[in-house]
């Protein structure tokens, strides 16, 4: 749909506040850890929605000076009154609090974005929750204002996050949500233990090898055409190819919008959505990076 720019504020250094509405109708309901695609000039972006009025969605926008040119436009081209195409809201980062759950949410840098609508849903649940918020620096942390009950760690400060001291205090039972740079992720994933984790990822993990190495065959389930996959394409190339149409944005298996359905075979999940659990079900795949483990996969498509 085509969404109207409302408002443009700066929220931290680097960082703008965007509000919009959809002109004549009403924008889509979201829950906690729900992102929208941004369909520009310079290519599709995700961002996580933030809470604010009624009405409106609003996302926190991170000028990247080595991006892509995305961010940049948005900082200096965009204005009130613009319109934008906009897909969504998507969710792979989904948070419902439940009664008698302590919760701990851990965010660096713009990975606050989803985890303010997670502790506005956990404040309003009533449940137990604490939260850790690092930055290089305080004037560069944005929505300071939605996390009031954040411990800041700021770096310029000499107050840096302690994770694993911050996690071994914790009720074993405590999940931990977090969000923020790929070496903080990381650095959480490696403290957290058997304690139930959920993460969000803005950047691609780094990939090795494959470990079938080799070409396979991908079966079309719903026209029974077979393609055949090299070595150097992945299923998202060969299937558009054969003029199959098939939702994509990131292309680094970070954003979720090319899951696919898995009906035989097994994967090697190369996306950075999955947790183990839901990789090991092997029930879907994003095409854009996962491959075959085996010679042939049968694919919903």
């Amino acid at each position: 749909m085509d969404a109207r720019v409302v408002a443009v504020t700066p929220a931290a250094a680097s960082v703008v506040l965007i509000d919009l509405e959809a002109p004549g109708a009403a924008l889509p309901a979201w829950e906690p850890g729900a992102h929208i695609d941004l369909l520009l000039a310079a290519g599709e972006r995700q961002y996580s929605l933030i809470p604010t009025d009624a009405g409106r969605w609003r996302i926190a926008v991170l000028r990247e000076t080595a991006g892509r040119g995305g961010s940049a436009w948005l900082h200096d081209s965009l204005g009130v009154g613009d319109t934008v195409r906009v897909r969504g809201p998507r969710n792979h980062f989904g948070f419902a609090p439940v009664t008698g759950t302590r919760y701990l949410f851990l965010a660096a840098g713009i990975g606050i974005t989803p985890i303010a609508a997670m502790v506005a849903s956990a404040r309003s649940a009533g449940v137990e929750f604490s939260v850790h918020y690092a930055g290089r620096t305080r004037g560069a942390m944005a929505l300071l204002d939605q996390v009031p009950e954040a411990e800041l760690h700021v770096s310029d400060e000499g107050t840096r996050m302690d994770l694993p001291a911050i996690i071994s205090a914790l009720d074993p039972a405590t999940a931990i949500y977090c969000c923020g740079p790929a070496h903080f992720i990381e650095a959480v994933e490696a403290a957290a233990g058997d304690h139930p984790l959920h993460v969000e990822r803005f950047e691609a993990k780094e990939l090795g090898a494959p470990v079938y190495a080799e070409a396979f065959e991908v079966e079309l389930a719903l026209s029974g055409e077979t393609l055949t996959v090299p070595p150097d394409r992945s299923i998202l190339e060969v299937v558009e190819e054969a003029g199959v149409f098939v939702l994509s944005s990131c292309h680094e298996g970070t954003c979720g919008t090319c899951e696919t359905q898995v009906l035989e075979g097994e994967v090697e999940h190369r996306d950075s959505i999955l947790t183990p659990s839901e990789q090991a079900e092997n029930r879907v795949m994003y095409i854009c990076v996962s491959r075959a483990a085996c010679p042939r996969l049968v694919l919903e498509l």
